[in-house]
């Protein structure tokens, strides 16, 4: 008959230890603030403060709930193995291991909490795919990264929202800007950001050579409207065009797309996906504010760094990882970590094809752990 004494230990040590950074005790007594503002008819006279409170009690109840699910199904394993124990009833074992197994799971995935420090990681991500340079390898490149992403977002239940693409010349796509939304979207991708090489058997080849293709993933944490910075609209440049893509014979019949430029940056935002307008306009200026905060921030930080005389690393540019595709098949951090005395990187794996479909929650999680251990 199996032991499991040793294991439900360290299931209960992890369990209590998410409801210490999930700070659950906190959350309980914020969570009944917050049910009785809720419960205040005159809340929705302010609406962004109306969102705000409902945004945070659905937060803090998500988390207590999560936390009292584990503590039930932990009483559970330890219901059962007592039962399996006393009766000596060894067909009570495979329950044992499987309610094991989904505690573990549940556990290693909530652990990421523990390891988001950056004050927007709780917020969604506005991200973009560019192709680099390579026409029709690196266009095909950029919609295999986008295919990534999305069945990343289909694998944990967030949300995708496509605001703009422009397709290749042949084949692919030369950009995509899209916003992920579910909590923690921002701190789980926020990674993501740089350069992402491939290297593969060009399908394109007739002589089937090898060729290196590269594109840039860029992201910038979505805020809440009292956070936007204000922006001059003499300081704009807006342009009206007719959308492309799926959408039907409204996209051909009617300039509703909108490009925002702002002239002091050079930044530049389209965004093609509503019916009107005024909505893709609306949408366009939101995501111009968030990139042009998070400006701010990279500018406040390399002046301090200045400052400080550290030297500061380029985050945008720099390549991150690499896709392998042949002679061998491998996908590597280029991020690395010292162990033994020797640098490795912070993430690598032999299946590609899983990576491409989406299974990149270890690539995340180890790129998490580096970043608290630079701290």
């Amino acid at each position: 008959m199996r032991d499991f004494s040793v294991q439900m230990k360290d299931l209960a040590r992890r369990v209590q230890e998410a409801s210490v950074y999930l700070q659950v005790d906190d959350a309980r007594l914020e969570v009944a603030e917050l049910e009785t503002q809720a419960a205040d008819p005159t809340l929705w006279d302010d609406q962004d403060r109306a969102r705000g409170v409902t945004s945070r009690l659905s937060s803090l109840k998500s988390d207590v709930d999560v936390v009292e699910q584990l503590q039930a199904s932990l009483s559970d394993m330890q219901t059962l193995y007592e039962l399996m124990r006393e009766a000596g009833d060894e067909s009570i074992e495979s329950e044992i291991d499987q309610l094991s197994g989904t505690l573990t799971k549940q556990l290693d995935q909530l652990e990421l909490r523990s390891l988001f420090t950056g004050e927007y990681d709780e917020r969604d991500a506005i991200c973009s795919i560019n192709s680099g340079a390579g026409g029709t390898e690196a266009c095909d490149w950029a919609e295999m990264l986008f295919r990534m992403y999305s069945r990343w977002c289909e694998r944990n239940e967030f949300t995708l929202v496509v605001t703009d693409l422009s397709p290749g010349e042949e084949v692919g796509i030369s950009s995509v800007s899209f916003t992920v939304k579910g909590r923690h979207a921002y701190g789980l991708l926020t990674g993501e950001k740089g350069v992402h090489r491939l290297v593969r058997i060009s399908p394109f080849d007739s002589q089937s050579r090898r060729h290196t293709s590269f594109a840039s993933f860029e992201i910038v944490p979505a805020l809440e409207v009292e956070e936007l910075p204000e922006i001059d609209e003499s300081e704009l440049r807006v342009d009206t065009y007719r959308a492309s893509g799926a959408g039907g014979q409204h996209v051909n019949k009617t300039d509703s797309a909108i490009r925002l430029t702002h002239l002091p940056t050079g930044i530049v935002v389209q965004c093609q996906n509503e019916r009107s307008q005024l909505q893709n306009r609306a949408q366009a200026m939101a995501i111009l504010s968030a990139r042009l905060a998070e400006k701010q921030r990279v500018d406040r930080a390399a002046e301090l760094a200045k400052i400080s005389g550290n030297k500061m690393e380029v985050g945008w540019g720099s390549q991150i990882r690499s896709y392998v595709l042949a002679p061998y098949q491998l996908v590597r951090d280029e991020r690395t970590k010292m162990i033994d005395g020797h640098e490795q990187p912070i993430y690598e794996t032999g299946n590609v094809v899983n990576v491409l479909d989406g299974d990149i929650d270890n690539f995340l999680s180890a790129f998490l752990q580096w970043r608290r251990s630079q701290s």
